[in-house]
């Protein structure tokens, strides 16, 4: 198995330099396993935030030869949990197909003071 970390050049760059975006884990028959961490993004709002957030996840596994619809399994950190159907209702407009297996928890505070949303995910990228 080969790992490979990556920050792409075509998305934000992280905040931090203490941490890659992806994890790539090629797998011998050619699929791979891409390991995004967590995103946040700026706005005023939880929609704003939100809509951010799932474009940069849209690039980062762009560079990674896969789409929205590879993801498997999405990781989601809310400080507000009552806020729910509205990340909600941004969400259903990324992930439009079956749904992905799926943790949502309430944090107290996110890596940045004004972040209301961080999502990290797990996609499946087929063989060539």
């Amino acid at each position: 198995m080969q790992i490979t970390l990556d920050n792409p050049a075509s998305a934000p760059q992280p905040l931090s330099p203490y941490y890659s975006q992806v994890a790539r884990l090629e797998q011998a028959d050619g699929s791979a396993l891409l390991f995004v961490s967590g995103q946040i993004a700026e706005g005023a709002t939880l929609a704003e935030q939100t809509e951010g957030v799932f474009e940069t996840l849209t690039v980062l596994l762009a560079a990674h030869g896969a789409t929205l619809a590879d993801v498997v399994n999405i990781r989601t950190y809310l400080t507000d949990i009552s806020r729910l159907e509205e990340y909600g209702t941004v969400r259903r407009r990324f992930l439009t197909g079956t749904p992905p297996t799926s943790m949502t928890f309430e944090a107290s505070r996110l890596f940045r003071p004004e972040a209301l949303v961080e999502v990290e995910v797990v996609a499946a990228v087929p063989a060539d």
